[in-house]
């Protein structure tokens, strides 16, 4: 099964993030942590921490363009493997818990601030069909992230892919570049 959302923005930040978002503010709570989400996880080692315990999954270096963001579950083939598509990128040993029903695609942005009431008013703009939100059965995934072009009404769009597979125990993603860099400028066209 796959779920697709095409113009998919960065907000110019070269980020992209991807996880259960209630459970990073239930992170954020348990271990203390400021508003600044953003400037915390660049100045100390909870981002990484957060990675390593399946709470986000990072795309850094990733370029200001509209992406075509696809989740792809139960066994599907990847539709960056299809013929036709360009792969650019496949880096595997992350992993994402789910609590809440849901994993998301957000930008940095919401890092810089993140309180109740942002948090909030994303939730309630990711209500909107379209928003790259799916929802998914809670516990434990191994994710694969490709990136590259899919061809979509005959033209190459920029894409990144996550490839989530049910665990059946608990993860860490603890050997994950979180700086690799996710760039596919002039990759597409």
């Amino acid at each position: 099964m796959r779920h697709e959302f095409s113009e998919v923005l960065n907000d110019l930040v070269d980020y992209l993030l991807v996880g259960d978002i209630q459970l990073l503010d239930r992170f954020k709570h348990e271990h203390g942590l400021p508003d600044d989400l953003a400037s915390e996880f660049t100045h100390n080692d909870s981002g990484d921490q957060a990675v390593r315990e399946g709470v986000v999954l990072p795309l850094a270096g990733v370029d200001n363009l509209p992406y075509h963001i696809i989740f792809t579950l139960d066994g599907a083939t990847p539709a960056l493997l299809e013929p036709g598509s360009r792969l650019k990128h496949r880096r595997n040993g992350y992993v994402l818990q789910v609590e809440h029903r849901a994993v998301m695609v957000y930008t940095w942005r919401i890092l810089q601030h993140f309180t109740n009431k942002t948090l909030g008013d994303l939730l309630a703009r990711y209500q909107v069909p379209g928003r790259p939100i799916i929802e998914l059965e809670n516990g434990w995934y191994d994710v694969e992230v490709l990136g590259g072009a899919v061809v979509r009404d005959g033209l190459y769009e920029p894409a990144f892919e996550f490839v989530l597979t049910k665990r059946w125990s608990r993860g860490e993603a603890k050997d994950v570049d979180t700086g690799y860099a996710f760039s596919l400028r002039g990759y597409f066209d």
